[in-house]
């Protein structure tokens, strides 16, 4: 029997979709999901094993060949840059990366401010986008609640993903600009789909399927 796929997964908003999605197509997946210590899982049927990985780590794991397809976030993807193949963008995981700011404020123009402090776990997507504008803002990279930031005067603004807009309104913040409308995307080792051809187009053309009857 050939060996099976090694699909990255993040761990985290997207897991439950992301198996979901798959046990759809006809995958065995892992019962217990996200919510197990192991990080490595195999799916009953032989088709697909799985690794469990933190979000912003799977393009990477997939790059290097250590897992022939992920399942990651668009905004991880263009955030990390890696020589990934793209495939497939699943109909799951939607939210937007955005300029947000307090709120009452949110009406004002990008170009008057003079180098803004802005907060942001997405430092390369976030300096392209003011780059492009001609503005030339701090960055403060972090790894928490970014939302906290404006608060305490760390920073002018903030870069972070919404879903809803719920964290930003309850902390007295709102939108300001659009910069990227994410989802989950399927990516793809350049080598495996090369040379594991069959089984990953077989994966995609299952995930098409479910995609084409929803």
């Amino acid at each position: 029997m050939a060996q099976p796929l090694t699909i990255a997964l993040p761990k985290g908003r997207l897991t439950d979709d992301a198996l979901g999605f798959l046990a759809r197509a006809g995958y065995a997946v892992p019962a217990n999901g996200d919510g197990g210590r192991k990080l490595v899982l195999d799916g009953a049927d032989g088709r697909l094993r799985f690794i469990m990985v933190k979000p912003s780590d799977v393009p990477v794991f997939v790059e290097y060949g250590a897992a022939d397809v992920g399942v990651a976030g668009l905004d991880v993807v263009r955030e990390s840059e890696r020589d990934v193949y793209e495939p497939l963008h699943l109909p799951f995981g939607y939210c937007r990366l955005a300029v947000a700011g307090p709120a009452d404020r949110a009406d004002l123009s990008l170009r008057l401010e003079r180098n803004p402090r802005v907060a942001t776990k997405f430092p390369r997507l976030t300096e392209a986008y003011f780059r492009k504008r001609g503005v030339a803002a701090e960055l403060i990279v972090m790894s928490g609640s970014v939302e906290l930031a404006p608060l305490v005067g760390l920073a002018d603004l903030i870069v972070d993903l919404v879903q809803t807009g719920t964290t930003l309104r309850e902390n007295g913040l709102a939108e300001i600009r659009t910069i990227l409308e994410s989802r989950a995307v399927l990516i793809a080792n350049r080598a495996s789909y090369r040379l594991r051809a069959t089984e990953v187009r077989e994966l995609i053309d299952a995930l098409a399927n479910v995609m084409r009857e929803t």
